[in-house]
C-alpha cells in the first residue's frame, strides 16, 4: 500500500550524516509493514527482530550492547552476512527492550555505517518513565501516523482523482462537478473506514463496511489490552480507559473543550490529567490548545483548556456506535454527530502534515475551529463547517484580527471570495507549512 512516508525512508537512507532512524506511532498505523516494504525496494537484504516475540535476541541485547557484538549476535543467529552498505536491521517494539534503544547511541557513535531502523508502538510512554535511557541527539526521527485521504484514495484505486484534488488546490480552481460529488463520497467512506491501514486494506479488497468494522473494533480492544498491559498500575490503567472512553462523549457536545466530570463525576485534571498524558505519549490522541493571537502561538496557549481528538476518525465513528448508513446520506447526518467526526477528520489531516493544533475562543463565545501560523509566523483562521452555513465566528474573527487570509472547510467547491479560501473536505490533506 502506497504511504508518503516512503519518501522520508529514502531520503533517510541517502543523508549523509545519517544516524539511525526511531520510528514513532499508535500501534496498527502500519510501520512495521512500512518499514518491511522500504527494505526489501531499497536494500540487497535485511534482518528483522520483534523484541516483543524474539526472546533470545532480546537477552543478548540485554548482556552486551556493543554494535559489533549485536552485528555479530545477529549473523549467527540469522545464518546470513551482514553488510554495512547492503543490509538493514530493523528492531521492532523496541519499547520491550529498553537496552535495545539505548544501543542506537552506540550504533551513531561507533558503527555509524550500519543502517539500523528502530520502531515501537509505545515508545512515547515508556520514554517519559525516568529510568528510560533515550539516546537524546544520537537519532533521527519520524512519526508515523494512519493514512490521510490521499493515501487512502491511492488505495481505493483513485489516485487520477487524488491528482485532481491537488491541482485544483494549486491553483484554485474548482472542480467539475462530477469529480467533486465523487470525492465528497468517497470523503464519506473515508469517515467510517479512517486511516488505519488494515481496515483500509480490507475495504479496498472487499468493499465491505462491515468487515471493516470488525477490523476497527480489533483496533480499539487492542489499545485497551496495551493500556491495561503497560499502565503502571491497574488504578492507573482504569483512568486511562475511562479517559479514552469518554472522547465521543467530549467531542459531540457544542462546547468541545474536554471536560474531566465527563470521564468521572468530580473528575478534575489532578485525577485524570496523566491519563490523558499516557494517551497522547501513546499516540492514540492529538491535543488542541485553546491559545491568543500571538507569535509563536506556543507561547499563548492556554493550557488548562484543550480538546483532544482520536488520532484515526474510523476509530471514533466506531466508539460513538454511528450508524454508517447516515454517513452515507448527507441530507441526513445528524449535525452534532456529523461535526463531531468532521472536525476530528481535520485534526488528523493537519497532524499528518505537522502542523500543531489551536484554536481560539473569545469572552463572546466565538469559536474558530483551528488557528494555524505559517512560516512568517502569520497566523490563519480555520472554520471547520461539515454542512453549509455561515461562519459567524470566523467573520468575528476576521474583524478583529485581519488575518492575511482565512480558511473554510466544507462541502462547497474550491473558492476564494473576500479573502476567505474555500476548500472542500476533500481537499484538507493538501494543507501544509509551506503552502499556508
Amino acid at each position: 500500500m502506497y504511504r508518503k512516508y516512503m519518501q522520508d525512508l529514502i531520503n533517510w537512507k541517502s543523508k549523509k550524516n545519517r544516524k539511525p532512524l526511531l520510528l514513532y506511532g499508535a500501534r496498527q498505523v502500519g510501520k512495521t509493514y512500512l518499514i518491511k516494504e522500504f527494505a526489501e525496494k531499497n536494500f540487497d537484504d535485511y534482518v528483522y527482530i520483534n523484541f516483543e516475540t524474539n526472546n533470545i535476541i532480546s537477552d543478548i541485547i540485554e548482556d552486551n550492547i556493543n554494535p559489533q557484538n549485536i552485528i555479530k549476535e545477529l549473523e549467527v543467529a540469522f545464518g546470513k552476512k551482514i553488510s554495512k552498505n547492503k543490509t538493514l536491521v530493523i528492531f521492532d517494539e523496541v519499547q520491550a527492550n529498553p537496552r535495545a534503544l539505548t544501543a542506537l547511541k552506540y550504533f551513531k557513535e561507533d558503527a555509524p555505517d550500519y543502517y539500523v531502523i528502530a520502531a515501537g508502538s509505545l515508545l512515547g510512554v515508556h520514554i517519559k518513565r525516568k529510568n528510560y535511557s533515550f539516546p537524546v541527539g544520537q537519532v533521527d526521527s519520524l512519526t508515523i501516523y494512519p493514512m490521510d485521504f490521499e493515501e487512502f484514495l491511492i488505495a481505493t484505486n483513485n489516485e487520477l482523482l487524488s491528482e485532481e484534488i491537488k491541482d485544483s488546490f494549486d491553483k484554485n480552481i474548482k472542480m467539475t462537478t462530477s469529480m467533486h460529488e465523487k470525492a465528497l463520497d468517497l470523503y464519506n467512506d473515508y469517515l467510517a473506514i479512517g486511516g488505519m491501514p488494515e481496515v483500509v486494506l480490507e475495504y479496498s479488497k472487499e468493499g465491505s463496511l462491515i468487515s471493516a468494522i470488525d477490523i476497527q473494533s480489533k483496533i480499539i480492544s487492542d489499545y485497551k489490552n496495551d493500556i491495561t498491559k503497560y499502565a503502571e498500575s491497574a488504578n492507573e490503567a482504569n483512568k486511562i480507559i475511562a479517559t479514552f472512553d469518554s472522547i465521543p462523549s467530549q467531542l459531540a457536545k457544542d462546547n468541545k473543550k474536554f471536560q474531566y466530570k465527563l470521564v468521572q463525576k468530580g473528575g478534575t485534571s489532578s485525577i485524570f490529567g496523566d491519563s490523558i498524558n499516557w494517551l497522547i505519549n501513546a499516540g492514540v490522541t492529538h491535543k488542541c490548545y485553546k491559545t491568543k493571537i500571538g507569535v509563536p502561538l506556543s507561547m499563548y496557549r492556554e493550557l488548562e483548556s484543550f480538546k483532544l481528538y482520536m488520532n484515526d476518525v474510523g476509530l471514533l465513528t466506531n466508539m460513538s456506535k454511528f450508524p454508517i448508513y447516515l454517513i452515507k446520506n448527507r441530507e441526513a447526518m445528524n449535525e452534532t454527530m456529523i461535526g463531531m467526526l468532521t472536525e476530528n477528520y481535520v485534526a488528523t489531516c493537519l497532524r499528518y502534515n505537522d502542523l500543531d493544533l489551536h484554536y481560539w475562543k473569545n469572552e463572546h463565545e466565538s469559536e474558530v475551529d483551528f488557528i494555524l501560523q505559517n512560516e512568517k509566523g502569520e497566523t490563519i483562521p480555520v472554520e471547520v463547517k461539515s454542512k453549509q452555513g455561515k461562519a459567524r465566528s470566523l467573520a468575528n474573527y476576521i474583524k478583529e484580527y485581519e488575518p492575511i487570509y482565512a480558511i473554510k472547510i466544507g462541502a462547497k467547491n474550491f473558492g476564494f471570495v473576500n479573502n476567505i479560501k474555500t476548500i472542500p473536505l476533500y481537499a484538507v490533506f493538501c494543507i501544509t507549512k509551506e503552502n499556508l
